[in-house]
């Protein structure tokens, strides 16, 4: 067990141990804020809840419009620099956040957030997959997904700290220590080693990029709907399983606390060997298939706990918890590879701001519609819940054939073979010196 700890703590090279290390930074600072984020909208600003709702509602909007554009941005100006930019960005607006005191003033900085942080996300996206040597990118990736449970996990535990003590002083500090560790990422992000296309030109950058765009790659949108389909196990780990255990079962519910430790420790602990052998498309399909059994299992797990009592309802509910977290892991190593193999190598910024409009259609339903179903439909609302996955899983197969179809009827064959034999120089790598700071892993 220790030995498999140790693995687990050791980057698969120098590189992704920077990434790592940045990753963990980046989820400390956003964890930190994350936690007293009620507190702090209530309080210091004085909002209600209602109107923290409607923000954070009108935010998400103004995100899922500005993920193309922004995509779009990345590839004309290239991932390190819009990266850089975004962490700048969301730093200086984290550390405004005091001065707000009215609605209007909490709606302009949630969406500006937002927009930027689109701008990030789709820039962290491109970056990683452009600088890692396509035989390290699943296993790195899933090693930077290890320490941004870290880094939210130890943010928890600040702000939780922070909200002990009842201190509006200390409130206050909370978006100014995240600010901190977004410029200080900024600055790391420029020390980092450039990608590929971080070397385009002024002069290139008013050349239209080659290539239809990925609105035009039904596959890819399909797949990347799928994707947020699959992504619908958060839904069940984070709303409707807990309000089962509340409404439905027996079990006491100091157990959600137990839960959700669970499935913090094996998102620390286990992506590096549940993604050992996913690295193209067949591996990722098979992990993708691996995935949707864990949470068809969960779903027969739960729903069986209506009728069970004492501490049987107890291990039924703490091993439902463990098969969706089994279907997040193994989930999350398929859209790695998925994300490195069905991208135009040539505008990975827009198939990444595509990728977040079509899977957020595929995932913005499921809170409402599985609450409802597994409340009020019991055995047979969980067995539908199941019953879309499995009708997911069948689709996404001749998704992803007609993605890779489309990239090779319209990118040339030797683009291809260059994005699978790209890597960052490695002698740049290595006089940069140690781990520093990188964003983590976005929509985690």
């Amino acid at each position: 067990m220790f030995a498999a700890l140790l693995r687990s703590a050791r980057p698969p090279s120098p590189l992704a141990g920077r990434l790592g290390v940045q990753s963990l930074l980046f989820a400390l600072g956003e964890g930190t804020f994350m936690t007293g984020s009620a507190v702090f909208f209530t309080q210091i600003v004085g909002l209600s809840a209602a109107q923290v709702g409607l923000g954070l509602t009108l935010a998400g909007i103004a995100s899922f419009l500005a993920a193309l554009p922004m995509g779009k941005l990345v590839d004309r100006y290239g991932p390190k620099k819009m990266w850089a930019l975004s962490a700048t960005g969301q730093g200086a607006m984290f550390a405004v956040w005091p001065f707000i005191t009215d609605f209007r003033g909490y709606v302009a900085m949630a969406v500006g957030m937002e927009v930027i942080g689109a701008l990030g996300n789709a820039a962290h996206g491109a970056y990683t997959i452009d600088v890692l040597p396509p035989e390290e990118r699943v296993r790195s990736r899933a090693y930077m997904y290890s320490a941004l449970n870290v880094g939210f996990t130890l943010g928890s535990l600040i702000g939780g700290i922070a909200l002990a003590f009842h201190s509006n002083q200390l409130l206050h500090a909370l978006p100014w220590f995240t600010a901190a560790m977004f410029l200080v990422n900024a600055v790391a992000i420029g020390r980092l080693p450039k990608a590929s296309h971080d070397e385009r030109t002024p002069e290139d950058r008013l050349v239209k990029i080659p290539g239809p765009g990925p609105l035009r790659n039904p596959g890819w949108l399909l797949t990347t709907f799928f994707g947020g389909v699959f992504w619908t196990n958060q839904v069940l780990l984070h709303t409707v399983i807990p309000l089962w255990l509340v409404q439905e079962t027996d079990a006491p519910r100091v157990l959600l606390a137990f839960l959700f430790g669970t499935n913090t420790v094996m998102c620390i602990f286990l992506p590096m060997t549940v993604s050992r052998g996913v690295g193209d498309i067949p591996t990722a399909l098979r992990s993708v298939r691996v995935s949707s059994c864990f949470f068809v299992i969960s779903c027969v797990i739960t729903l069986i706990t209506h009728d069970t009592v004492g501490w049987t309802t107890i291990a039924l509910v703490w091993l439902g918890h463990v098969t969706v977290t089994g279907a997040e892991l193994y989930l999350s190593a398929a859209s790695w590879a998925f994300e490195a193999e069905l991208m135009d190598p040539r505008q990975r910024g827009a198939y990444q701001g595509a990728a977040e409009l079509s899977s957020t259609l595929g995932k913005v339903w499921a809170p409402a519609l599985y609450t409802f179903l597994a409340l009020s439909w019991g055995a047979a609302g969980w067995l539908v819940i199941a019953a879309i996955i499995v009708l997911a899983t069948i689709g996404v197969h001749p998704a992803t054939r007609m993605a890779r179809r489309f990239l090779e009827q319209h990118v040339p064959a030797d683009v291809l073979a260059d994005a699978r034999a790209s890597t960052a120089d490695p002698e740049e790598a290595v006089a940069l010196g140690p781990p520093t700071y990188i964003e983590g892993e976005p929509g985690h």
